[in-house]
């Protein structure tokens, strides 16, 4: 059997991701990768890049949380090692606050990140609005940084990118022997998925170097992430919006919840602001199905409705998709040997 010929359309944190580990794990494959857009014009460059997750309310938990371990497990490994600078990958500490105490108090993921404990009294004089405290060590990924790290070791293990848009599946299928499908949003006509649809987030970019812990509000829209060179304030959860122009009253809206809970941030400095549409379904789309073009029946894997969690979950989801792609192989010498 010849080199297997894999098509992954998509260039975000998940695409990439995908892309990177079908082409290391399974060197029979030669791997490219199309999309319209490559960083930094993905939704991925303008994520906030904090590893922690909400729940899906349509996939077992369990899986959820090995997607979850999985990414953290590597992007600790990048953290430990010395391309950490060179990823953008760093570990960061800070405070999940809560008005009144939540029915989960110790959530699934609570041994998945590092130093997880209950907030002392002391530390909750710093919110006196919120009854409720989370502490813990996660990981912050700085996608600018981070997505072209990806494509430069997706190209050393003889990745291949192709700019362009792909419409229809059929496109494909003359050249590639399986298609991995990390469209996002476009899966809605790429798919025909119906069950997909956009969650508007727009987010504010601050000078404030003087903050060192992030601060997140359990309700999960108002959040304070430190970064290398700016500090991320946020957020919005518009479902079905599909405005990517900056609203003004989101804007300050946002910054006067983030005053709230630091109110420091009144000295700070704005340097960007960004808008971006999360691909947003009630389970991501991890799953095979054949695709038929013709006489000729092709197998897609689905990767694709990660919502806010791409960044927390990408790599979980991209060994998945590997392990799909390495049964699609064997389902294909099977057949080729009838």
């Amino acid at each position: 059997m010849g080199r297997v010929r894999v098509a992954v359309v998509g260039a975000g944190v998940v695409g990439l991701s995908t892309a990177l580990c079908i082409a290391e794990c399974i060197p029979e494959c030669s791997v490219t990768v199309f999309a319209d857009t490559f960083s930094p014009d993905t939704v991925s460059d303008g994520a906030a890049g904090f590893v922690y997750v909400n729940k899906f309310p349509d996939t077992p938990v369990d899986r959820q949380r090995r997607w979850l371990k999985d990414t953290f497990d590597h992007l600790f490994s990048i953290s430990n090692s010395s391309e950490a600078s060179d990823a953008g990958v760093y570990l960061i500490s800070g405070w999940q606050v809560f008005r009144e105490p939540p029915s989960e108090k110790r959530p699934y993921w609570a041994d998945v990140v590092l130093g997880f404990r209950f907030m002392s009294d002391a530390e909750l004089e710093k919110f006196p609005q919120h009854k409720f405290g989370q502490a813990f060590t996660t990981l912050k990924c700085e996608c600018p940084i981070y997505l072209p790290w990806l494509e430069k070791r997706f190209k050393n293990a003889d990745g291949q990118v192709q700019p362009g848009r792909v419409t229809d599946f059929g496109q494909l299928c003359v050249n590639y022997d399986i298609i991995v499908n990390c469209s996002g949003l476009g899966s809605l006509s790429l798919a025909g998925d119906m069950d997909l649809h956009p969650v508007r987030g727009q987010i504010l970019k601050v000078q404030a170097p003087w903050l060192k812990h992030f601060i997140r509000d359990g309700d999960g829209l108002t959040y304070i992430f430190p970064g290398i060179s700016s500090v991320t304030l946020g957020g919005t959860r518009q479902k079905d919006d599909w405005r990517l122009t900056a609203d003004p009253k989101d804007r300050s809206d946002m910054f006067e919840r983030c005053c709230a809970l630091e109110p420091s941030l009144k000295k700070s400095q704005v340097l960007t602001e960004w808008v971006g549409l999360r691909p947003t379904r009630g389970g991501l789309r991890l799953e095979k199905e054949m695709f038929q073009h013709g006489s000729r029946q092709v197998p897609i894997v689905h990767n694709y409705g990660h919502g806010g969690g791409g960044i927390c979950l990408h790599w979980g989801t991209a060994l998945e998709a590997t392990q799909l792609v390495k049964e699609c192989i064997g389902n294909r010498y099977l057949a080729s040997n009838l």
